[in-house]
C-alpha cells in the first residue's frame, strides 16, 4: 500500500471512530524516519483503545502490520510504527502536555482531502 493511501486509510478509521482534532503532519522535509505524523485525541480510554482497534484493523486488512506500537489499553498516549506513517493517540490531557504539533511545527500541515 502507498504511504499517501495509509495516511487516507488510517485518516477514515480515526474518523469513524469520533477521533478528536485528527491533524496530519508532513515531515518528508525534515525527518529521515517517517514521512507523517497522524495526531488524533480521545476523549476517554474506551475511545482511546477504539481508536487504536480501528487502526491496526484497516492496516490489517491491507496487509500492512505495525512495525511497533508503544502503550497499552491502560496508557494515555498510544504510538503506532507503521514505517512511513506514525500514528499518535492521546488522551486529551496528555496531547496537550506534549504538544507533538508545537515541536514538529517545521513539518506541514496537511488535510484529509489532501490524500
Amino acid at each position: 500500500m502507498e504511504t499517501r493511501e495509509m495516511v487516507a486509510r488510517i485518516y477514515d478509521a480515526l474518523d469513524d471512530k469520533k477521533a478528536e482534532d485528527i491533524q496530519i503532519i508532513d515531515i518528508t522535509e525534515i525527518s529521515g524516519f517517517a514521512d507523517y505524523f497522524i495526531v488524533a485525541s480521545a476523549s476517554n480510554q474506551s475511545q482511546l483503545v477504539a481508536m487504536q482497534d480501528a487502526v491496526d484493523e484497516a492496516m490489517y486488512t491491507n496487509d500492512v502490520h505495525a512495525k511497533s506500537i508503544e502503550g497499552n489499553r491502560n496508557s494515555t498516549w498510544i504510538l503506532m510504527d507503521y514505517e512511513d506513517v506514525i500514528v499518535h493517540l492521546f488522551s486529551q490531557e496528555d496531547r496537550l502536555f506534549y504538544n507533538l504539533e508545537r515541536i514538529w511545527q517545521d513539518g506541514k500541515s496537511a488535510s484529509r482531502s489532501d490524500f
